[in-house]
């Protein structure tokens, strides 16, 4: 059997149906492979090494915002992340961007954009619709930038540490989660704290929390 190129993240059954008929007019011969919350896609490519190609629901279950975009760019720097999302609002598709994703894709499109944006992506571009222009000039987008390459420096064990940090849990208490010494955590947070040039944890947490939505812009999905 083929090995899986591309899988698909989404908690929404019919939208999976959609961007399979897309992909196929895409690829030829793909394989794809579903998944209807972030741990399970998580499992999936650990038991598909194969697989170059993620479509990422944004507010899927266990997925806050941009938390597992960022996560797979850590994890994984080789999978192509393609967000999609029912919300289309041009701030929320250029943070995408920003932080790494390779398209947008609102779940409005229909499927000749779909197959359009899927296309650009294969081709080596970055696809947002026609009407929303990829700015890089933006002071937001360089700040999204830059902690997007701060995060990319990370150790996946102090990716795990910081998301555990900015969750409000002590030194201690990761320790004893991820099975660790106390004083290998106390490294790990040193590490943190230099790769995102902040000088506490507080400020370590904060600089994750900005991969979630606001809570205006969760109403918006």
């Amino acid at each position: 059997m083929q090995d899986p190129q591309v899988i698909i993240a989404d908690d929404h059954p019919l939208f999976r149906s959609a961007l399979k008929q897309a992909i196929s007019a895409c690829i030829e011969q793909a394989n794809m492979l579903e998944a209807d919350n972030f741990n399970e896609l998580i499992n999936q490519i650990e038991q598909h090494p194969s697989l170059e190609i993620v479509f990422l629901d944004l507010h899927m279950p266990g997925n806050d915002g941009f938390t597992g975009l960022a996560q797979l760019q850590n994890h994984y720097p080789d999978l192509i992340v393609i967000m999609v999302s029912s919300d289309n609002t041009p701030k929320i598709m250029q943070t995408a961007v920003d932080f790494g994703a390779a398209a947008f894709i609102p779940k409005c499109s229909d499927l000749t954009t779909i197959s359009t944006a899927i296309a650009c992506v294969l081709s080596g571009g970055i696809w947002l619709p026609e009407n929303i222009e990829i700015n890089q000039e933006q002071q937001n987008t360089k700040k999204n930038h830059q902690l997007a390459k701060q995060l990319a420096q990370l150790t996946p064990q102090q990716y795990i540490v910081l998301t555990m940090i900015a969750d409000g849990q002590l030194n201690k208490q990761i320790a004893y989660e991820l099975q660790i010494k106390e004083t290998t955590v106390k490294k790990h947070v040193s590490a943190i704290l230099l790769k995102l040039a902040v000088n506490n944890r507080t400020l370590a947490g904060l600089a994750y929390q900005k991969l979630k939505l606001t809570p205006a812009e969760n109403e918006t999905l």
